[in-house]
């Protein structure tokens, strides 16, 4: 397989398991439905356990919802690396709060997972998702020309 083909699967493996996990998740905040199974998250019951209000739920599932659409819209690239920090953000923070509650280790696999995976999407984004064009894809010829 060619490497230009790797890189769109790998772009497209990765943005579509960050969407799925922000998609999912921000529906169960919005609609504060509680999680089923040993790893599904306690929404209402974890978020105050960690101290935040219940209310923040909201606001996160909006931006979770919104962050998912930024990242799988075509074109827009000031959008997107706009997304991609605020998932740099969101995850960071809830990575931290975890660790500053108290909770296990373990806690903070889900939003490990999902900043690896957006790490990765952004870095193998596409052209023409892309804010500013990756040194590989620029014409070097314009620079030899100076001399």
């Amino acid at each position: 397989m060619e490497m230009a083909n790797m890189r769109k699967i790998t772009y497209w493996l990765s943005t579509l398991g960050v969407a799925s996990g922000l998609v999912g998740s921000g529906v169960q905040q919005l609609l504060r439905t509680e999680g089923e199974g040993a790893l599904a998250p306690p929404y209402a019951w974890g978020i105050v356990q960690l101290g935040y209000p219940v209310y923040i739920l909201t606001l996160l599932g909006v931006w979770k919802l919104l962050g998912a659409a930024a990242i799988l819209l075509p074109k827009y690239p000031l959008l997107k690396e706009w997304a991609y920090a605020g998932l740099f953000f969101l995850f960071t923070g809830g990575m931290f709060s975890h660790v500053a509650s108290g909770d296990a280790w373990y806690e903070s696999l889900p939003a490990l997972i999902l900043l690896a995976l957006s790490i990765v999407s952004w870095h193998f984004r596409p052209a023409d998702r892309r804010l500013l064009p990756r040194t590989a894809d620029l014409d070097l010829s314009a620079g030899s020309r100076r001399a």
